[in-house]
């Protein structure tokens, strides 16, 4: 009876998002343009699709460049969309882009035309990195790119709430490409499945698989950890993410033991009470080590650190590519190209 509720609530939902895209489809809803190259990289599906990795990359792959770039994104409970890292006013994801991504500027603003604004009016920005922003289309995009993740690739082939999409798989046809995430966690003939679903959908996409690849763990009290220190060590592991699984996958993959394992709600605001108990019961089974994520380590790293018991440490990823990087790397860098052709470029 659940699920059969389910189905029958997703049928108001998808035809709100229908109407809605055939309506900028059709022009009759207007799309903003900017003085900016604009990369919008989202997803098809609510949860972790592995996305934040490929805005960093993005980011780097502008500075690179030379040329002056800003991350656009809701963010989620931010409180203050002016802040620094350093004030711990970022949430979540921004926190992590500003960390990872220091020469780019995060403008956090739940409407993205006046992010986009701001982050041209205040930063001079010449590339705007729209994070999350596939189904978002009130602002103009020069290149979609769609995040899939391997694990769980269309959300059970059924829209919110009876199963994870954000809106019909078809709606693939608007991305220029297609990156797919944590390749390494599935069959290569689960993975040339998925590949054929988008094919299928939009034969034209660029197509590109890659993996979020482990470089090491940095430790809350100071320091760092290789991965050779950390094989055979026992890990407790902990996570407030869509795809938790994902994460312990990852743990066990570089050879960790994993003696417990705890997930939270995705974008949980983390306690002291929170901490001091997987804490506790890392210290119980014995762990040489409490391992989380980066994006759970922004929002903990500011809390009292508990005492005795295995060291906190985040374990950090970086978006590896598999296959299709140069093709989507030449996408971008057209548009790149265009931008310094066009007067735009570094120092104008």
């Amino acid at each position: 009876m659940a699920r059969l509720l389910l189905v029958l609530l997703s049928g108001p939902y998808s035809l709100a998002v229908r109407v809605r895209n055939g309506l900028y489809s059709l022009h009759l809803l207007r799309a903003h343009k900017v003085d900016a190259v604009v990369i919008s990289a989202g997803n098809l599906t609510t949860g972790g699709t592995g996305k934040t990795p490929l805005v960093v990359w993005l980011c780097r792959l502008v500075r690179r460049r030379g040329l002056r770039c800003a991350v656009l994104t809701r963010g989620y409970r931010a409180t203050n969309q002016k802040s620094e890292i350093e004030n711990q006013k970022y949430n979540d994801e921004p926190a992590l882009l500003a960390a990872e991504c220091p020469d780019a500027n995060v403008v956090v603003e739940p409407d993205r035309v006046a992010g986009a604004r701001q982050a041209i009016r205040e930063h001079n920005a010449q590339v705007l990195i729209l994070d999350d922003g596939f189904q978002h289309r009130r602002l103009a995009r020069g290149i979609d790119i769609v995040t899939i993740d391997a694990t769980l690739p269309f959300g059970y082939g059924r829209l919110l709430p009876a199963g994870l999409l954000r809106e019909p798989i078809a709606g693939l046809r608007r991305a220029d490409a297609v990156v797919i995430t944590r390749c390494d966690q599935v069959s290569e003939e689960r993975l040339a499945w998925i590949e054929e679903q988008i094919r299928r959908i939009h034969p034209q996409a660029i197509v590109a698989t890659s993996i979020h690849a482990p470089i090491g763990a940095a430790v809350q009290a100071g320091g760092e950890i290789g991965l050779e220190e950390l094989r055979g060590k026992r890990v407790s592991a902990f996570c407030g993410l869509g795809n938790p699984e994902a994460f312990f996958d990852t743990v066990r993959r570089i050879g960790c033991i994993l003696v417990g394992s705890r997930s939270f709600d995705d974008h949980c605001v983390y306690t002291s009470d929170c901490l001091h108990e997987v804490h506790r019961q890392a210290k119980e089974r014995k762990a040489d080590f409490l391992l989380t994520t980066q994006k759970d380590w922004t929002k903990i790293a500011k809390l009292p650190p508990p005492e005795g018991g295995p060291p906190l440490a985040c374990l950090g990823i970086e978006l590896k590519f598999i296959r299709g990087a140069e093709p989507l790397t030449a996408l971008i860098e057209h548009a790149l190209n265009d931008t310094i052709r066009h007067g735009h470029g570094p120092g104008e």
